[in-house]
């Protein structure tokens, strides 16, 4: 009888403890610290990925890739122009015919 009881204070002594180390519960609409700076993070990274496409979508509206190829294509044309006069006179430096 006096191994039940033991048994029977300890379970309960046991049952007691448990309950003492719950963690109460939140509500469902009170948020904990964590979900509150992943949303707040979150939020941050839209604002920046709004921000940036909004910068992108203003720099396609200038149509610089566009300016870019022509500027390209036209120093294409001078460097190759002074290039063929470059050439020629170094040419006729090099292979002048003497008329003596």
């Amino acid at each position: 009888m006096n191994k039940i009881l033991a048994i029977t204070v300890f379970v309960a002594f046991l049952a007691l403890g448990a309950e003492s180390f719950r963690v109460p519960r939140q509500a469902e609409d009170e948020k904990g610290t964590i979900a509150v700076v992943v949303d707040t993070l979150k939020s941050y990274y839209d604002q920046s990925v709004d921000t940036a496409s909004g910068y992108v979508e203003t720099i396609k509206g200038y149509k610089l890739e566009e300016k870019a190829k022509t500027i390209y294509s036209d120093t294409v044309r001078a460097v190759g122009t002074y290039a063929g006069i470059f050439q020629d006179q170094l040419y006729h430096i090099l292979y002048s015919q003497d008329s003596h």
